[in-house]
């Protein structure tokens, strides 16, 4: 009875053993991985009772090209491969119609973004997916800036100063943040959850849970609170509020085969043009990313 009672024990013990499993990345030099993002934002504001509503799409398509490993990170060339983005308004109508791919004479939005594509900017990427560092994005801001033909000196740097904002490499860093910093520091088993925050235009706390684990996949789902800070010359604002995510990754590579960004954050924005009229705001928006090759 010892004997067999012993031997359960091992077996029970080997089992929570295998049930415990290390998320991350595992990536290999020359792997190529490209994602299709989608985003809608639709952004409400509300002055004397009347609201407007201004909406933002954006799809893209992202390229990440492991240049190289090392014992805590891999450094990744990524690409936008296209870049579509569409905005317009309850009242004014639409607003901006911009497809990277479709240059259009004296159109110097289309020149813009047309430039970005297929210029590399180098990420190093810790094997938890913190993004630790970005190079080249203030290369790109260059040839975006030069691409708008712009030769007056002084509207030159504001268009650097404006593009810096989407395409520099600490906005980059803070943007694909998102979809890259989802793993745990140490082993976790199916219904454990974990912690992290990273900051930016968007301070996000938040909690993951693995929700299932098969044998070439894992789920994982996250909540966060979220707070959004804009503060330029001509709109400041401060939103907070939540999101949700959901996310399928490789189990081989760690990449994200699918995932679901929804948020809402609400609060007040000022705007330049009206003094220190606090405007009500809310901003909702859902994102998605889908592995579409490897």
């Amino acid at each position: 009875m010892k004997t067999f009672l012993h031997i359960i024990f091992f077996i029970l013990i080997g089992s929570i053993c295998y049930a415990q499993t290390t998320l991350g990345y595992s990536l290999k030099k020359d792997d190529v991985f490209t994602i299709k993002q989608d985003a809608q934002q639709l952004i409400i504001q509300t002055m004397d009772g009347a609201p407007h509503e201004i909406t933002n799409i954006i799809n893209g398509i992202i390229e990440f090209r492991i240049l190289n490993e090392n014992e805590e990170s891999y450094q990744i060339a990524l690409r936008f491969k296209d870049l579509n983005l569409k905005m317009s308004s309850s009242i004014q109508g639409e607003l901006m119609n911009v497809a990277a791919k479709e240059v259009i004479d004296g159109d110097i939005q289309s020149k813009i973004f047309n430039s970005l594509l297929d210029i590399p900017v180098e990420m190093t990427l810790a094997k938890n997916g913190d993004i630790v560092d970005i190079s080249g994005g203030d290369s790109l801001i260059i040839k975006m800036a030069q691409a708008s033909g712009i030769e007056d000196e002084f509207q030159m740097n504001m268009m650097k100063k404006s593009l810096e904002k989407e395409f520099g490499s600490e906005a980059l860093s803070n943007s694909y943040k998102q979809m890259t910093f989802i793993y745990p520091e140490n082993e976790i088993n199916v219904g454990d959850s974990w912690h992290n925050e990273f900051s930016g235009k968007l301070n996000s706390k938040n909690t993951w849970t693995l929700d299932q684990l098969t044998e070439d996949s894992a789920s994982i789902s996250g909540t966060a609170d979220v707070i959004m800070n804009l503060d330029d010359t001509a709109t400041k604002m401060n939103l907070t509020g939540t999101q949700q995510t959901t996310i399928t990754t490789d189990r081989a590579s760690g990449f994200v085969r699918t995932m679901k960004v929804e948020g809402e954050a609400a609060g007040m924005a000022t705007m330049a043009q009206l003094g220190d009229t606090e405007i009500p705001t809310t901003i909702i928006s859902t994102i998605t990313y889908e592995l579409i090759s490897q």
